[in-house]
């Protein structure tokens, strides 16, 4: 096992992956409006979003960047993001681009399909992108359609995401009646217990 240390500009290094990812977020939204594209970010940059309408100390980073698109338009997609230095692959099932020259998976720009099923067994299909709204920088999915993709997905990180939006008063007792079950359940889970 290898021992871990702190480097010397730790302070630093931290600052700049997460203006890694917001400059990758970015370009990518720039890209597709320019390209005439339609499309919503999702995932924890639109949850991002949220919580910083609230409280900015309360926003979680994530290393990913997660694009709602419709499927009809990927390979226009793939013809604006490797104008500007996005490789195309997909992997395992997931349709995503990774900066040229040296960037990673674990830090590309994941496709969903909206309209979609992201696994055959979700109880719903992922929104449309119409289904958004303009936040500063870029299209950002509405939050009803964002609570209703977290509880789906409902992994930690997006049981941790719902717990910030419930603990900073975006949703509360009356948001289960807007989704079917077993996504009615899951909301009034977290609900009982917002602090994990």
């Amino acid at each position: 096992m290898v021992t871990p240390r702190l480097h010397e500009a730790t302070w630093e290094r931290m600052i700049q992956a997460v203006e890694d990812v917001r400059e990758r977020c970015e370009l990518a939204a720039r890209t597709l409006e320019a390209a005439g594209i339609p499309y919503a970010v999702v995932g924890g940059h639109a949850v991002a979003n949220w919580i910083a309408s609230i409280d900015r100390g309360s926003v979680r980073n994530t290393r990913d960047v997660d694009i709602l698109v419709r499927r009809d338009d990927l390979e226009h997609i793939k013809a604006a993001l490797d104008s500007v230095g996005f490789d195309y692959a997909e992997v395992t099932g997931i349709h995503l681009f990774v900066k040229r020259p040296d960037g990673k998976p674990s830090e590309g720009i994941h496709i969903i399909f909206a309209g979609e099923r992201v696994f055959p067994n979700d109880p719903v299909p992922a929104p449309e992108v119409n289904e958004s709204a303009r936040s500063a920088a870029f299209q950002v999915l509405e939050l009803e359609p964002l609570v209703r993709m977290k509880l789906v997905a409902f992994r930690r990180k997006d049981q941790v995401h719902l717990q910030d939006m419930v603990r900073l008063g975006l949703l509360d007792a009356t948001w289960p009646g807007r989704f079917p079950e077993p996504l009615a359940e899951r909301l009034r889970e977290i609900l009982a217990d917002p602090d994990g």
